[in-house]
């Protein structure tokens, strides 16, 4: 069973991946009309065809895409823990999928500031603005944008790492649900 998870892991990276480098408009939604040229959703998917070509993982991608201006990764290290931890893959297979695709995260990746952060590694609690747009952490909704305020509790901790960067868990203010943040995406 462990060669078949590990291949349908690597098949799902690659598709991501794919799909992550696919002009919007060089999709199947698009095409049907589904989303417009910036990966927004005009109207939901009706038929069987259409729902296949926009299922919750292809959401998730557009979404994900969306949040990576000129395709670069930039700061967004929560957005590829939100793809490990959804996909559960391992940041090695991450790395070497994004790698595999001309992309280096570590080169795109900036310096992570501790401006937020206490002695324990916690997030400093209070509300913060966002500096880029985000997904949910369940849904993958793209309703977190650029300025939006989020809320960290008194005991954020990390909940994980990806490519050496802390990621907390944090809730946006207006739709009360959870998303991925990391310090350098904070402004007050």
């Amino acid at each position: 069973m462990g060669i078949l998870k590990r291949a349908g892991d690597l098949v799902y990276t690659f598709r991501f991946l794919r799909l992550l480098t696919t002009n919007f408009e060089d999709t199947d939604a698009y095409k049907m009309g589904i989303i417009d040229g910036n990966g927004k959703r005009i109207r939901k998917p009706e038929t069987p065809e259409e729902k296949n070509v926009y299922t919750p993982f292809i959401r998730l991608v557009f979404n994900v895409k969306k949040l990576i201006p000129g395709g670069k990764i930039g700061s967004y290290a929560s957005a590829l823990y939100l793809i490990k931890e959804h996909l559960g893959i391992s940041e090695a297979k991450l790395m070497e999928a994004l790698k595999d695709e001309g992309i280096d995260p570590l080169e795109f990746m900036l310096e992570e500031s501790k401006w937020f952060v206490l002695e324990d590694n916690r997030l400093s609690p209070g509300d913060y603005r966002v500096q880029v747009d985000k997904v949910l952490n369940e849904t993958f909704d793209d309703i977190v944008n650029r300025k939006d305020y989020i809320t960290i509790d008194d005991n954020c901790y990390p909940v994980g790492t990806i490519f050496g960067h802390n990621v907390y868990e944090a809730t946006h203010k207006r739709s009360r649900q959870k998303v991925y943040v990391t310090v350098q995406e904070l402004m007050l």
